[in-house]
């Protein structure tokens, strides 16, 4: 067998591992979904017509679903892979990957599997927020088949570079608790964004902290490709931020994986 068979056979079994692991322990995963869930509710239920008025041009409270959706497609992965972090730490701490170093088996399988697993976890939980999303009224009549798989794939990549920063995390931390409050700016940093309201909404010392991060273009291309918004240059600072955050989680993950399991 191949070396390139053997870590793939290797990753899909960690890749089981760790789909096992989520399916007999869901408490963690419902507990981090609960948080867009309910940012939606209250934020249309709630505050809808008093925060519609911040989109301008008169905007109801439907106009105003279909606006925060995007953002909190997104911060629904920011709140997923919080879990990876945790997961990662835990195994870090409670000796599994000390006894798979030992094994024989391709030695990335183990973070692959994390990652994929995070990825699948992540869209599942996409699918599900906007589904709650529809039945409360969210509607993208404009986006074609296209657009709709483009908004896929641009999820698919943000899941993607925050799981392997959340990774790194989960590696650092010296214990799963450490890990999860260490990737909580994963869930913080959609709601200092252009999420709930435009950046020129904002005070004017406040709109950098929204403008130049990776949340923000990722919203604004979402938002074009459903409903028909103005794209711009978001599309590519989108790509360029998921792939920047992709090599930076991986460097990082195998670095730390790497190491001398004493130091850790």
């Amino acid at each position: 067998m191949s070396a390139f068979s053997l870590a793939v056979r290797d990753s899909n079994t960690m890749l089981r591992r760790n789909l096992l692991h989520a399916r007999r322990y869901p408490s963690l995963t419902l507990n981090l979904l609960l948080t867009p869930i309910m940012l939606l509710l209250l934020f249309v239920y709630i505050f809808g017509d008093t925060m519609s008025a911040g989109i301008g041009g008169g905007a109801d409270r439907s106009e105003y679903i279909a606006y925060i959706v995007p953002g909190l497609l997104l911060m629904t992965i920011g709140s997923t892979v919080v879990g990876a972090a945790v997961s990662v730490s835990t195994d870090m701490t409670e000796g599994i990957i000390a006894r798979f170093r030992t094994m024989a088996i391709h030695r990335g399988s183990v973070i692959i599997g994390h990652v994929v697993g995070s990825v699948l976890q992540c869209l599942a939980s996409v699918v599900l927020v906007g589904a709650v999303a529809v039945a409360i009224g969210f509607r993208s009549t404009n986006a074609t088949a296209l657009e709709w798989l483009a908004a896929f794939g641009l999820l698919a990549l943000f899941a993607l570079a925050l799981t392997w920063i959340a990774v790194g995390m989960g590696m650092a931390s010296p214990n799963a608790e450490a890990a999860g409050n260490s990737a909580m700016p994963l869930i913080l940093l959609p709601l200092i964004s252009t999420a709930f309201v435009p950046a020129d909404a904002m005070p004017g010392w406040f709109q950098p902290i929204a403008e130049y991060q990776p949340f923000t273009p990722a919203i604004e291309t979402l938002r074009g490709l459903l409903l028909g918004t103005e794209i711009g240059h978001n599309g590519w600072l989108a790509i360029v931020w998921c792939l920047a955050l992709t090599v930076l989680g991986h460097l990082w993950s195998k670095s730390l994986f790497n190491r001398d399991p004493a130091a850790h």
